[in-house]
């Protein structure tokens, strides 16, 4: 199953009309961490005591 231009330009416009432009960076940051942290997680890496970087 292969997405084509015209479907991922459907996708994009809906993702836009449920959260609105304002929401959707917010949004990828939150995914962007949760895939950092998982990442971390499956390599054994512990930050828990390490301040966060900003």
């Amino acid at each position: 199953m292969r997405l084509g231009t015209t479907e991922i330009i459907l996708i994009i416009a809906v993702i836009l009309l449920l959260f609105g432009g304002k929401k959707i960076p917010e949004l990828m940051r939150g995914l962007g961490k949760g895939m950092k942290e998982f990442k971390d997680a499956s390599n054994g890496v512990d930050n828990t005591n390490q301040p966060e970087k900003h």
